[in-house]
């Protein structure tokens, strides 16, 4: 790793700093340049982490022991950024808005108000544990209305409230939306952002997870900041019936399909999932084998135009061998299943993102929150309960 030469001289304790006189403007003999040196005003600063092993974590204080009230503070690290902070009210001492991050070494430069100055340095221990995430949707991607920002960590989360205070999410219309933590159906941490209602059609998002130098527990510490963007595409949603063995593909309002299918045979395990859920995935071909999903050696099978719905392996896709169900009866094993030509068509149409509004009574039950994305199966106010903000 790679750090700012800080000589020993700039490694400072409350009982030492480095001082830089101002400027003396004056024009005399020797006399007069010894006097003016002895007025001249010293700067002293006190910074609360010092040498080589600081603690990360902390923001950083610089305070000024010595001298005029404090101009302006520079903190910069090894890796080229730099740590934003504000004077206090009195003048007195300058604190960052975001913690020291582990592993960095740090130069602080100090200005007063009378042109005097000071310099300092430390550096951070390394973190024992580093933790990552994966970010979806993906960066500059379209997306439908119902897509949420997702947040998968690698390593467990336990001060999630820190964590949560750090995921700064714009949009280009403000949209009202919460933060809610769940387990994720791989069994990791996960937290997702999802608006009240569906995004409207043209949105853009950004997120900015300022998480370099947090703490997140057991589960060790973030080493960098992370960001996606993605904007908002047609307003599309599709609607799946089971009773009526329908689905119909509907554009700002208007439908635009309207299809037979077969959906999961009632009555026990190849039932469909009911709910709001989300296009997670447009796959394409696939093999799909029916132990992956716990019912045995059922079926082995290249299929098309697949589009996963959930982790738990419900899909919409082509299922031709069904094609004497399309339309009367729900007879797969838990797939919503069309025509090769029906099934291109709504896959040719929809877009990761878009909503799947699954009704009727032949289901085994709603989807659950982790499985995909159930979170629009939750009413506002118990979403926003998920929040550890809250």
């Amino acid at each position: 790793m790679s750090r700012i030469p800080v000589p020993a001289a700039l490694f400072v304790t409350t009982a030492l700093a480095v001082t830089l006189g101002a400027c003396d403007g004056g024009a005399g003999g020797a006399g007069d340049a010894k006097g003016s040196a002895e007025d001249a005003p010293r700067t002293r600063i006190a910074v609360n982490l010092t040498g080589e092993r600081a603690k990360a974590g902390a923001p950083v204080v610089v305070t000024l022991t010595e001298g005029p009230r404090l101009r302006q503070v520079t903190v910069t690290d090894d890796k080229g950024g730099t740590l934003a902070g504000k004077v206090s009210a009195d003048g007195r001492s300058w604190t960052s808005a975001r913690p020291a991050a582990p592993g960095t070494a740090y130069a602080v430069d100090v200005r007063d108000s009378e042109g005097g100055g000071a310099k300092a340095g430390f550096a951070t221990a390394a973190a024992g544990k580093v933790n990552k995430l994966t970010l979806a949707p993906g960066k500059d991607t379209t997306v439908g209305i119902a897509q949420p920002l997702s947040i998968v960590f690698d390593h467990p989360v336990r001060n999630k409230a820190e964590v949560e205070r750090r995921l700064k999410v714009s949009t280009s219309d403000r949209t009202e939306g919460s933060w809610g933590w769940m387990q994720d159906w791989s069994g990791k941490d996960r937290v997702d952002w999802r608006p009240k209602e569906y995004w409207k059609s043209g949105t853009k998002v950004r997120l900015d997870a300022e998480l370099n130098g947090v703490d997140s527990g057991a589960g060790g510490w973030f080493v960098r900041d992370y960001s996606t963007t993605f904007t908002v595409g047609r307003s599309q949603v599709v609607k799946v019936d089971l009773d009526t063995h329908r689905l119909r593909l509907l554009r700002d309002g208007a439908v635009v399909r309207d299809l037979p299918m077969s959906a999961g045979t009632p009555g026990g395990e190849k039932a469909s999932w009911r709910g709001r859920t989300v296009l997670m995935s447009k796959e394409g071909t696939i093999n799909m084998r029916s132990e992956t999903v716990g019912l045995g050696d059922a079926y082995d099978k290249m299929v098309d135009y697949s589009m996963r719905l959930t982790w738990s392996g419900m899909y919409a896709h082509a299922a031709p061998w069904n094609a004497a169900y399309f339309g009367n009866a729900n007879k797969s094993s838990g797939c919503i299943g069309m025509s090769d030509a029906n099934a291109r068509s709504v896959y040719d149409l929809v877009q990761v993102g878009d909503p799947f509004e699954i009704t009727g009574s032949d289901a085994k039950g709603t989807q659950a929150l982790n499985n995909g994305y159930g979170e629009w199966n939750l009413s506002w106010a118990d979403w926003q309960a998920k929040s550890a903000l809250r």
